[in-house]
């Protein structure tokens, strides 16, 4: 029950920062058409929703974000190499990705 509220706050919180992001103008030229953001948002979605999904304990420590190609960029903090190291397979087995760049350092003491 409560990993389904995380999950359902977590999607909830990802798609309230996308329509933020559209409606920011800073982004470059090739992004302003409205079907990258949705590109980028569903990748980063469903990446954070398979973190909460592996109970990661790091993963309101680890960023996720994604470009207009599938890349996605992971940073912050987690508490373990395999837990870095897990995020990142996780970030590369979500259908959508061309690559993964981290990072991630490790911070025991949080």
């Amino acid at each position: 029950m409560k990993t389904r509220l995380l999950v359902t706050c977590l999607a909830m919180s990802t798609l309230l920062g996308s329509v933020v992001a559209i409606a920011d103008d800073d982004a470059g030229a090739d992004r302003s058409h409205p079907m990258a953001f949705v590109k980028d948002s569903a990748i980063t979605t469903k990446i954070k929703t398979k973190l909460a999904a592996k109970h990661m304990t790091s993963l309101g420590r680890i960023h996720v974000d994604t470009d207009q190609n599938g890349v996605v960029q992971l940073s912050g903090s987690a508490r373990s190499r395999r837990a870095v190291d897990r995020a990142i397979a996780i970030a590369r087995e979500t259908e959508g990705v061309t690559a993964v760049h981290s990072t991630v350092i490790i911070k025991k003491d949080d």
